[in-house]
């Protein structure tokens, strides 16, 4: 099979797509025959070696953790999925034309294989960070770095949930955000002054690591009201890196109710081929991102 791999830590230029020996599902397990990828900025710190110890790496790696496909082999001690089930979900590897799958839910009905790729690290990660920093119905929480996959399901299962929402992004993404039911304004110079102008903020979330963590916690008047999934240097702060993952299979069934209620929708801003992951990972790591970035194989 083709698979793209990295055999040093690096730039994108590291990254090659290589034939490869299939991988099999062992217990527990399921494999798929990958129809499409997620790209997460987590792939692109795997890639350059960042300490991310929830991500240990042994080179050469493959890359990539998010996929949908159809399942064609099912492990040992796996019950209700069968061979060509559609799937989406979490494993190892997914840039690839096949990869194992360690959690996974069908796809909901009218979901392409290309947008389900961009849901089950994202919808985790927001469903993680709201829990975690504590916000709840009638509160306000603020977003920095709000329009790309992660603040998209962050803000929409907030505003599910009664919570009034403040994001910010770039000036051609605040559309986007209002649309999604958010209080908007953009970065940059005057930016926290901008979001008091909006409202109080009870809560507070860092997604971009665009160096806002000090401001943030003045925003809310307590670094325990701040998360951070992006900014390393948090907790010298006083602020969570929240950079663990949390309950995968949990998040995908929840994300399935939120799709199938109409509560929960994730655009696929660019696609790419799997020859064209180093392109993928430089279009992440320069952000400014609407939505999802996916490998289409």
């Amino acid at each position: 099979m083709k698979k793209v791999s990295f055999a040093e830590f690096g730039g994108p230029d590291v990254l090659r797509l290589l034939d490869a020996e299939e991988p099999h599902a062992g217990p527990g397990r399921i494999r798929v025959a990958v129809r499409a990828a997620g790209v997460n900025p987590v792939d692109w710190r795997v890639r350059e070696g960042q300490s991310l110890k929830a991500h240990p790496v042994e080179l050469p790696a493959g890359v990539g953790q998010d996929a949908s496909g159809v399942v064609d082999e099912v492990g040992e001690g796996v019950d209700g999925i069968e061979v060509g089930d559609h799937v989406f979900g979490r494993g190892s590897s997914t840039y690839a034309e096949f990869a194992v799958l360690s959690a996974w839910a069908r796809m909901p009905e009218g979901l392409t294989f290309e947008e389900a790729a961009g849901y089950p690290s994202v919808v985790e990660t927001a469903l993680r960070v709201i829990g975690l920093v504590g916000v709840r119905p009638g509160q306000t929480l603020l977003v920095s770095g709000a329009s790309g996959g992660v603040g998209s399901a962050v803000l929409q299962i907030a505003r599910d949930r009664g919570i009034t929402v403040i994001g910010t992004a770039g000036a051609a993404n605040q559309d986007y955000l209002r649309g999604l039911g958010a209080l908007a304004t953009t970065y940059g110079e005057g930016w926290a002054e901008r979001v008091r102008q909006l409202g109080r903020v009870d809560a507070a979330l860092d997604l971009a690591g665009s160096g806002v963590i000090r401001d943030l916690v003045e925003l809310t008047g307590d670094p325990r009201k701040v998360i951070s999934i992006a900014d390393l240097g948090a907790p010298e702060l006083g602020v969570r890196f929240a950079g663990v993952t949390g309950n995968v299979p949990e998040a995908l069934a929840e994300a399935v109710g939120l799709i199938a209620r109409g509560k929960l929708h994730i655009p696929v801003e660019k696609s790419y081929t799997l020859a064209e992951a180093a392109a993928a990972h430089i279009d992440s790591q320069a952000g400014h991102t609407r939505g999802r970035r996916v490998l289409v194989i």
